[in-house]
């Protein structure tokens, strides 16, 4: 598939999922474009490029000066955001950007960002608006914040796709543009595709280095000390993307490890290189030069992540953030680079897996760091591609690798009839990433509170669990346990689906997944062993009588939100245990309607 297949390829699957979109009644009939940005926003968190984005489509003014934002990306510790900004053009070819055009599309979150970092925003917006937590947050945390970007997603082709930072108020912000060509590299290649480094025009020559070819290996093998800044520089442009590999993040300063890290670089620059462990480095290509002298050199590496060695490279970064005076010339690291050879994509992906895990085996690595070979997910995938729905004719599909829904979209719809037969198949309202799995499954265990910590958080809670109480789930996941868990989000979806409609707007005014887990979770505990999964996974829906019961439920947990929430933001109101206990001592309506999903109470 080339460049322009891709295109037309990605513009089908927009109108794909807006067809799907409109059929739903219950559905506000979706903008192409508004599609166009969730999609994209998918592609950009599954390329681990920003973590997992908010799709938030907000525009207004101050004054003359037009401000629009797409959607947002808060990191979990307030210290990197990314704002998201579309430029939808819609064409049935591949039409190319000028640069000057996407810096005027960027100039509108631009200002977004400057007005809000001021404090000009906060008291314009509504409580209730969906912009005002991200609003706050670039209020509160303006001048500490390591890393401000927008990232504007066209489905145009640019000439550049990292521009030169605007600065504004003494905060740089880095523009970024994610176009058709960038999400084509990602959605056929590897995230660590576009990570790239000429040390001849980063310290003006080869690095030198110790190279071993083996014949015989998939891999070769080279020795060398890359300078501090160099490292510095690479984290700060490429960020998490750089150490996607690596099994664990950034741990803080509090570690004794990474605080030895930050004092060595401060009272003890020359003796880094004796004192520390290095690096372990993968990359897809190497290119060697031969000085006058006779010794070797790596002039440029291509396709590199740093599988062993993420706390020293944070470490490094957050170090000379921190304290303006370190002196980092002075400073080199000990890395070990392992250079990929041409072979099957899936046997080079668990090569760097083993390392990465082998690498890491110095300190403790628990099974849930490499959570997406874990056989967990690997049982899930494959009751997910061997278990159809009642019907016969649709089956639900699980995302266990990253953009691996896009890839099957890519691979089996080659032509518009195979596009169409597949969606109809696997529409997205049945796609499950790893995060999804875990907000249902965390929802119904009565766990609300851990969900709305976010994404992540609550997916390592639950890969947590599995390995300090494995009961929760099957030790051999089965047919029955699947289609039990698939009701179980479509009991989550039910809720969801009738709080979004435009009439219950008037009730459900934010917070829709919040409310939506909170009301999973106080079902779960008082009517669990009372609900026939079975029923809702043969129906694929809930029943009229039952949808009633989770509206009248849904709207007592709004009502403590509110009544406890004091105007604050739902999303923040959510992560308190206060907050479920509350909900859990509130009084909900008796059944009155026996809903065919309802075991009698003798039965149970």
């Amino acid at each position: 598939m080339n460049l322009s297949e891709f295109h037309t390829e990605f513009r089908n699957h927009v109108q794909g999922v807006m067809a799907e979109r409109a059929n739903n009644p219950d559905e506000v009939f979706p903008q192409e474009e508004l599609i166009f940005a969730e999609l994209a926003m998918d592609d950009v968190s599954a390329a681990g490029i920003s973590e997992a984005p908010e799709v938030c489509h907000w525009e207004g003014t101050i004054r003359s000066a037009k401000l629009r934002i797409s959607g947002f990306s808060i990191s979990a510790d307030d210290t990197r955001i990314d704002l998201f900004l579309t430029h939808y053009l819609g064409t049935e070819h591949l039409t190319q950007l000028r640069d000057s055009e996407v810096g005027g599309v960027a100039k509108a979150a631009v200002t977004f960002a400057a007005n809000a970092g001021a404090g000009k925003l906060s008291g314009r917006l509504d409580p209730t608006s969906p912009v005002l937590e991200l609003v706050e947050t670039l209020e509160r945390r303006w001048h500490d914040l390591d890393q401000l970007r927008v990232i504007v997603l066209t489905d145009g082709q640019t000439k550049s796709k990292h521009f030169s930072p605007r600065e504004v108020e003494g905060r740089l912000i880095q523009v970024e543009a994610m176009d058709m060509e960038r999400l084509f590299r990602h959605t056929t290649g590897k995230p660590r595709d576009e990570i790239a480094i000429s040390f001849e025009q980063a310290i003006g020559r080869p690095l030198p280095c110790v190279h071993v070819a083996d014949p015989c290996a998939d891999y070769d093998y080279a020795l060398t000390a890359i300078p501090a800044e160099v490292l510095r520089a690479l984290y700060e442009r490429f960020n998490t993307t750089l150490l996607e590999a690596n099994v664990r993040s950034f741990l803080g300063t509090r570690k004794k490890v990474n605080a030895g890290i930050a004092q060595t670089l401060r009272d003890e620059p020359g003796h880094f290189l004796a004192y520390n462990n290095g690096l372990v480095i993968v990359c897809d290509e190497a290119s060697m030069t031969q000085a006058q002298d006779g010794q070797v050199g790596i002039s440029l590496l291509k396709g590199l992540q740093i599988v062993n060695g993420g706390q020293t490279t944070s470490s490094i970064y957050f170090a000379s953030r921190d304290n303006r005076g370190l002196d980092l010339s002075r400073v080199m690291i000990p890395a070990k680079i392992v250079i990929l050879r041409e072979g099957e994509d899936q046997g080079r992906e668990t090569l760097i897996s083993r390392i990465s895990q082998f690498a890491n085996s110095q300190t403790a690595v628990k099974t849930s760091d490499l959570s997406a070979n874990r056989v967990f997910h690997i049982q899930f995938e494959k009751l997910a591609n061997d278990t159809w729905c009642p019907d016969g004719t649709g089956r639900w599909f699980y995302e266990r690798a990253a953009g691996a829904y896009a890839v099957a979209m890519l691979r089996d719809g080659r032509t518009k009839a195979q596009k169409k037969r597949l969606q109809a198949i696997i529409p997205t309202r049945r796609k499950l990433t790893k995060n999804d799995l875990a907000k249902y499954h965390e929802s119904w265990r009565g766990l609300p509170n851990q969900v709305a910590l976010g994404g992540e958080k609550n997916f390592a809670a639950f890969m947590s669990a599995l390995d300090e109480t494995p009961e929760i789930v099957p030790e051999t996941l089965d047919v029955a346990w699947y289609k039990e868990m698939i009701a179980k989000v479509i009991l989550f979806k039910a809720i969801e689906k009738q709080i979004k409609t435009r009439d219950a707007k008037q009730i459900f005014k934010q917070g829709y997944v919040n409310i939506a887990s909170y009301t999973v979770a106080i079902v779960g505990q008082r009517l669990g062993s009372r609900i026939d999964l079975m029923q809702i996974w043969q129906r694929q829906d809930t029943s009229g009588p039952l949808s009633r019961l989770l509206w009248d439920w849904a709207c007592v947990v709004n009502s403590v939100f509110n009544r406890i929430g004091a105007g604050a933001q739902f999303s923040e109101v959510a992560k308190r245990s206060a907050t479920w206990e509350a909900v859990q001592a509130a009084s909900y309506p008796d059944i009155t309607e026996m809903a065919p999903e309802l075991r009698q109470l003798q039965d149970v």
